[in-house]
């Protein structure tokens, strides 16, 4: 048959390294969860306090960088070291990042002077 599956037993050494990991990379991410939330909560607050639009502003596109940055480490796990192709998506990642800035920031400059 065509549906043969090998199944192999893990050792317990094995299996007590498997759970530390996991253990280890939930918390990782249940700490940049509740660092997000947090940073949510600061651009809420900024723009309820009323402060200067030249303030508000920064701030919040700030705030969305660190996120993203947050959010393309933990969530779409290129922290993973295991994965040997994660060093190409990364250049590509940053790569992307450093052509979109100058772009993004000559229409901010374009739109707000």
């Amino acid at each position: 048959m065509g549906h043969d599956t090998h199944v192999q037993a893990k050792s317990k050494k094995q299996f007590e390294y498997d759970r530390h990991h996991n253990a280890m990379h939930m918390r990782k991410q249940v700490i940049n969860f509740a660092i997000m939330i947090f940073l949510t909560f600061v651009a809420f607050a900024v723009v309820v306090a009323d402060f200067s639009p030249y303030f508000i502003k920064p701030v919040i596109l700030l705030l969305a960088g660190i996120q993203v940055v947050l959010q393309l480490y933990s969530f779409m796990h290129m922290d993973d070291k295991k994965a040997s192709h994660m060093g190409v998506i990364a250049t590509f990642v940053w790569s992307g990042v450093l052509i979109i800035f100058p772009v993004f920031l000559t229409f901010v400059t374009i739109i707000w002077w």
